[in-house]
């Protein structure tokens, strides 16, 4: 009998690529992907495996208490990635009580039904809750966010990732339900929604528009390529210890300013343009509000004790980017126009 694991978020940036990992992998598994579909959920970053034969999709909410539950007695899941959740920043900042809905009280909707429904089966189960490192808050100039940071967030964003966190971990020790948790850097890499600042970057550059930089660019972020992130999280999975936090980071940090050149010349390169031609669209903008001003995870509990580190160099990941959406301007094309909405119901609802 294969084994049944629940994704959830899977038609998002970071899931589809998770996704696709098990799924491939797996084939002993029958992987569900639970996704509300909301503006970031694109099952065309799916279509490579979405006639798999181990692989399902399910439409539906995580914060519909009734249908969840049914779904955890119905299908009787032997694990959970739980990645659903609202992550845009800014997006918090405007909106505030939607994040509070999804992130807080769908992951609690999700660890109640996972709790009444493994507490009498023997076996090896999991929920695995996938985080931020912007639960931490804001580091100066030096030091790393471990494990043992303690929770600062400063957006309504990363307040509400925090408050998940802080119930799985409440669920393990309360009910002793079989958790592992990660906060993980930025990720950057294919079918990232275009709102977010490297997609948004690569869009505008070869579209001659603007590209919007935060006060003097000076914020500090460590970037993670998005595969590298979904090895992790297969590692974690696996092989992580119940009850442990682990973070996930590319030891790799940038300026955002920076970042933005690299990216500059970068495009440059693969439009054939003239050296400098993209910098010069480079506009500074009014900064967000609350801005944290550096984040760099120490990945070392993970590497020590679970073997994983990086496999790309930032210059090669980014590269490795550009020339994705470069290549995939048909999907860049749905996303902007909103044409990737149909594809829900011209390949699914007709089934």
């Amino acid at each position: 009998m294969k084994k049944k694991l629940l994704i959830t978020g899977g038609a998002g940036f970071i899931g589809s690529h998770v996704v696709r990992l098990f799924v491939n992998k797996y084939p002993g598994y029958q992987i569900y992907n639970l996704d509300a579909l909301t503006y970031a959920g694109n099952l065309e970053n799916l279509k490579d495996v979405d006639q798999a034969p181990n692989y399902q999709f399910i439409k539906g909410d995580i914060t519909d208490e009734v249908f969840i539950n049914n779904l955890f007695q119905q299908q009787q899941f032997d694990g959970v990635i739980h990645l659903a959740a609202e992550s845009h920043v800014d997006r918090s900042i405007l909106d505030p009580l939607s994040f509070i809905k999804t992130n807080v009280l769908g992951t609690a909707v999700l660890l109640n039904a996972a709790r009444n429904t493994w507490k009498d089966q023997p076996g090896d189960k999991r929920f695995y809750h996938v985080s931020t490192d912007e639960v931490y808050g804001s580091l100066g100039e030096t030091g790393l966010f471990t494990e043992e940071t303690p929770y600062d967030p400063r957006s309504p964003y990363s307040a509400s990732k925090a408050s998940s966190d802080h119930f799985v971990k409440a669920y393990f020790h309360t009910y002793h339900l079989p958790v592992v948790l990660s906060n993980c850097s930025n990720n950057y890499g294919s079918n990232h929604f275009p709102e977010k600042l490297i997609p948004l970057a690569i869009h505008n550059i070869k579209n001659n528009k603007p590209v919007p930089v935060y006060g003097t660019g000076e914020n500090v972020r460590d970037w993670l390529f998005v595969e590298d992130h979904a090895r992790a999280i297969d590692t974690i999975f696996h092989h992580g210890r119940l009850g442990e936090t682990y973070n996930i980071g590319g030891f790799n940090e940038w300026k955002n300013i920076d970042l933005i050149r690299l990216l500059c010349k970068i495009m440059d390169e693969k439009l054939g343009r003239p050296g400098g031609t993209s910098a010069q669209l480079i506009t500074f903008v009014k900064d967000r509000a609350g801005h944290d001003m550096r984040y760099a995870i120490d990945a070392t509990k993970l590497n020590k004790e679970l073997g994983w580190s990086p496999s790309l160099q930032f210059e090669e990941g980014l590269a490795k980017t550009v020339d994705w959406y470069l290549d995939n301007q048909e999907w860049l094309d749905h996303v902007t126009s909103g044409a990737y909405k149909a594809y829900y119901q011209t390949q699914y609802e007709s089934r």
